[in-house]
């Protein structure tokens, strides 16, 4: 699998496993909020180990990176939804 393949399949495992809290009647809210923070966690995780955390600067990174997979994926989804703009 390369990068792209292992990225599609992380990214659906996590919503696999959002959609069964859903299944739980847990609030999408709550479901959404803990994987933000599952990913923060994970986010400082990669950039400083177990034992390390993020300067300013760190943040403003990863949050850098967070607005441009939303952008992305908002932007993706606009040209399934509308395949006219597309053009």
């Amino acid at each position: 699998m390369n990068d792209a393949e292992q990225h599609r399949y992380c990214t659906n495992k996590f919503i696999e496993l959002a959609n069964e809290f859903k299944a739980e009647k847990i609030d999408i809210k709550v479901i959404s909020g803990a994987l933000m923070t599952a990913s923060a966690v994970y986010a400082t995780y990669v950039a400083s180990g177990n034992n390390g955390t993020l300067e300013p600067s760190g943040v403003d990174k990863v949050m850098a990176i967070y607005r441009r997979t939303l952008e992305h994926h908002q932007d993706t989804k606009r040209k399934k939804l509308d395949p006219a703009a597309n053009t």
